[in-house]
């Protein structure tokens, strides 16, 4: 799919920052990091605004410069440490309604998420569109399977779940996990249910190696490994 539907890209994108100051737009590879989430929903071509959602003028002045909307900023309601994801999607979907202006889907990509590509986007929505469904999520599966994991008890190890201890992995179920980077979303039902959709989410499945929570610096040299193996892999796209 790279054909403009009636959607809406929101980036999300506050200015507070606790473990890494500034880190929506701290420099990774050469540029600010939320460049990268503009730059794949603009070359996604689907979108028909690419917006970011920020409480921040600094943010909004390279989110703008980068070809992203800013047709309003953040409230101080969703700027806080307490507001969620679901908090400020609905915000964005009433204040461009108050504007005149619906979408009939959206994706939430978040900032701080380099290895989203325009590529994957459209899997992502092409998915959504062609199965009718709620909501899609990329999701990742874990290199080690959590029913063979083991707990801490009594300064001793034990296993959490017993009757898998000697099963071999490949006959245990595949376990997935959020990547972390994206949600596409039919919008009607997204607010209907504040993102708790009753059908759940479809799923795409994303390497490994192109997944990398960001939470302090030893996070963000990783990410750039990660990065720089995609990039010569050509994932990049």
């Amino acid at each position: 799919m790279k054909t403009k539907i009636n959607a809406v890209a929101i980036i999300t994108a506050r200015g507070g920052s606790k473990r890494i100051p500034g880190k929506n737009i701290r420099e990774f590879m050469g540029k600010p990091m939320l460049i990268y989430a503009i730059e794949a929903a603009l070359q996604s071509e689907l979108f028909r605004e690419v917006m970011v959602s920020t409480d921040d003028e600094e943010i909004a002045r390279i989110a703008r410069e980068a070809g992203a909307a800013v047709p309003f900023m953040r409230s101080a309601e969703t700027a806080n440490d307490f507001a969620t994801t679901d908090d400020v999607l609905m915000e964005v979907l009433e204040t461009y309604e108050k504007r005149g202006e619906t979408f009939d889907y959206m994706a939430c990509i978040y900032p701080t998420a380099p290895f989203v590509t325009a590529g994957k986007l459209m899997e992502a929505m092409k998915l959504l569109v062609e199965k009718n469904a709620s909501g899609v999520m990329p999701v990742v599966r874990y290199s080690f399977p959590p029913q063979r994991g083991m707990a801490i008890r009594d300064g001793k190890l034990v296993y959490c779940y017993p009757e898998n201890a000697m099963k071999r992995s490949q006959d245990l179920e595949p376990v997935y996990h959020d990547s972390g980077q994206f949600y596409c979303y039919h919008v009607e039902r997204y607010r209907a249910c504040r993102g708790d959709l009753p059908d759940g989410y479809y799923p795409i499945v994303v390497p490994e190696a192109e997944v990398q929570d960001i939470d302090n610096p030893s996070d963000l040299e990783l990410a750039e490994m990660k990065f720089q193996m995609m990039q010569r892999k050509g994932n990049h796209l």
